[in-house]
């Protein structure tokens, strides 16, 4: 059997890619295509613990300034914090379904319905074989999913952040609407914080950066893209 290039990941999800076609929420074909393909990647051996966002229930200020708003940031960011929660326990039901073991850990206590963050115990549950969804950010405002993936991938010593996005890779522009834009096989870190490219946040980048730590970045809408990702296949771009 072939082996995979990466014995634990962090697998980050965009609430964005929990809702399909639709508007807001949640497509069910979507997040029974997703918990497949991490069953997969389960089956390959691989710890496997997924970060989530919250943007297809609630995108934080974006939400309240279209409507003529004044929200406190912080307030924005927590909302959109507990719409990770939404989206983790939703995906943790579909694999749960699926025979997977599954663990969701809060950054924001909330014992009723998931465990509190704690370092050992996550890293526990990965050796145990346990899926791992970290919900709530990292518990703080003003940063993002982006940096609460980083920063759980280096806690929990991942080989490599997985992101899924809705387009394959990183390119020069954004390719929806620049025809020649060009797509990356591979960056350096600090090229993507000269150009300004949208992959992370800078400071997840700058986390990843400093922990050696690499970024694929692929097309999550592609069926089996994952299981190509861990297998090391030439697919996305890779930031290193």
């Amino acid at each position: 059997m072939s082996t995979s290039a990466y014995k634990r990941i962090v697998l980050k999800l965009s609430g964005e890619a929990l809702q399909g076609k639709s508007s807001h929420g949640i497509d069910n074909l979507v997040l029974v295509s997703i918990a497949s393909q991490i069953k997969e990647i389960k089956d390959l051996s691989v710890d496997v613990a997924v970060v989530l966002g919250g943007g297809n229930i609630f995108r934080g200020q974006e939400n309240t300034a279209s409507r003529g708003l004044d929200m406190d940031r912080s307030v924005a960011d927590y909302m959109g914090m507990l719409a990770t929660v939404i989206n983790g326990l939703a995906l943790q039901n579909c694999l749960e379904k699926m025979g997977v073991p599954t663990r969701v850990m809060t950054a924001i206590e909330m014992q009723r319905i998931a465990e509190p963050y704690i370092r050992r115990r996550a890293v526990r549950h990965l050796e145990k074989g346990r899926v791992v969804i970290f919900v709530a950010g990292t518990g703080n405002p003003f940063f993002t999913t982006d940096t609460a993936a980083a920063l759980r991938a280096v806690e929990v010593n991942a080989d490599a952040i997985l992101k899924a996005t809705q387009v394959d890779g990183v390119y020069s522009a954004d390719p929806k609407k620049d025809k020649n834009a060009t797509r990356f096989v591979s960056l350096k870190y600090i090229d993507v914080l000269k150009k300004g490219l949208k992959v992370m946040d800078a400071t997840a980048i700058s986390l990843c950066m400093d922990n050696k730590l690499p970024i694929v970045v692929f097309n999550l809408h592609k069926e089996g893209n994952i299981k190509r990702a861990v297998m090391g296949e030439k697919i996305g771009t890779v930031v290193k």
